[in-house]
């Protein structure tokens, strides 16, 4: 999984900067490595099959007849390589490779077969170096592409495969970090002064008062910093559990505002299923308290509810603070990060004057993160 944003088009991750012309007409970084490695021996093969003896009957035959026939192999590998292309971005995972394989097979015998076909036809029809090919004689040449596609497919998958493999391990990896930097920066918003001071505030309140919601609290908070600890060990989680931690956290704050700032989730039982990365909820959440004024009598109101399309939308109305508070935008880049290495589609931002919003893609493990 890993977004198709680079294993889909694995094959032309080192492509130069061309002209339209020139974009249009080049292979992938693999296939000029695999044509440079075909040359040496598949022309002189395929040119003695379709000529015959007298390609090897003098140096000018041999030449000319090896250049007549590399000219062909250029102009019939290079739809090769873009099938290959197409067939890897149609079936990008890693678990396809069965699939990848047999229809990369399938494309490159189609295409061979015509293009053999097509060169054969002139070659009988007019003879070039006094070739002696025949229909008879071309059974050796489809025997020989039959062969050759086989390991031109085999190479083919083997590279997706390997590079495949490498960048979802690079990926791992840069989920990892960005996922311990979320969680430090969550922690850091938890855990700061501020914080424990008014949550500590609050309990020595509920604890002389109201020691059932005081224990209550204690529970929440644990539940909070539980999660918080421990979600670094998933890439992904289900949205069913981000929001339990949601509602715990929620309870944090409700119990600090009361009134003052209020929580709707409104999500498909389907989408429960669905996964996200982990704290992003809770990062939307708190960036909207950070961020907006708590009045009880015009409360911040936070609505959390599936809008189709495998989509969640995050929306909260705006309350001017009478002193802003500086936004650095870490949270909203470390959602945007994880989603750029997850998913093909990308969280949608809008900030206006009355409600900011955020739409979440949901992600298919099963499609999407193989």
């Amino acid at each position: 999984m890993f977004h198709r944003d680079a294993a889909a088009d694995i094959y032309m991750n080192a492509l130069p900067a061309y002209s339209s012309i020139g974009r249009t007409i080049w292979v992938s970084l693999f296939g000029r490595w695999m044509f440079a490695l075909l040359v040496p021996w598949f022309v002189p093969t395929i040119s003695y099959l379709l000529i015959g003896p007298p390609y090897l009957e003098s140096f000018s035959n041999f030449a000319l007849g090896t250049l007549m026939i590399f000219v062909m192999t250029v102009v019939a590998f290079v739809p090769h390589d873009w099938a290959a292309q197409y067939v890897a971005r149609k079936y990008p995972s890693l678990n396809m490779s069965l699939k990848r394989g047999f229809y990369t097979a399938l494309a490159f015998w189609i295409l061979t077969f015509l293009y053999v076909s097509f060169y054969a036809l002139l070659i009988i029809r007019f003879k070039p170096f006094h070739a002696e090919l025949d229909a008879g004689k071309m059974v050796n040449v489809y025997i020989f592409e039959f062969f050759a596609v086989l390991l031109l497919t085999g190479l083919y998958e083997l590279n997706y495969s390997l590079n495949k493999w490498r960048t979802i391990n690079i990926n791992k990896e840069a989920m990892k970090k960005a996922g311990m930097q979320g969680q430090l920066q969550s922690l850091k918003s938890q855990v700061n002064p501020h914080f424990l001071f008014n949550s500590l505030n609050t309990l020595s309140a509920l604890i002389t008062d109201e020691p059932e919601r005081a224990e209550q609290f204690v529970d929440e908070m644990a539940k909070v910093y539980r999660y918080l600890l421990q979600t670094n060990q998933n890439e992904l989680t289900t949205v069913a559990t981000e929001v339990r931690f949601v509602q715990s956290y929620f309870h944090l704050l409700r119990t600090r505002h009361d009134t003052g700032v209020e929580l709707t989730i409104d999500i498909a039982e389907a989408d429960l299923h669905r996964s996200i990365p982990p704290l992003t909820l809770q990062l939307l959440l708190e960036n909207a308290v950070k961020h907006n004024a708590i009045l009880e009598q015009t409360p911040l109101h936070v609505t959390i509810r599936s809008i189709g399309d495998d989509r969640l939308e995050v929306k909260n109305n705006v309350l001017e603070k009478s002193t802003p508070v500086k936004s650095t935008r870490l949270g909203l880049a470390n959602i945007m990060a994880k989603y750029k290495l997850l998913s093909d589609r990308r969280p949608v931002i809008e900030a206006g004057t009355e409600s900011f919003t955020v739409t979440l893609p949901l992600i298919d493990v099963k499609t999407e993160h193989p």
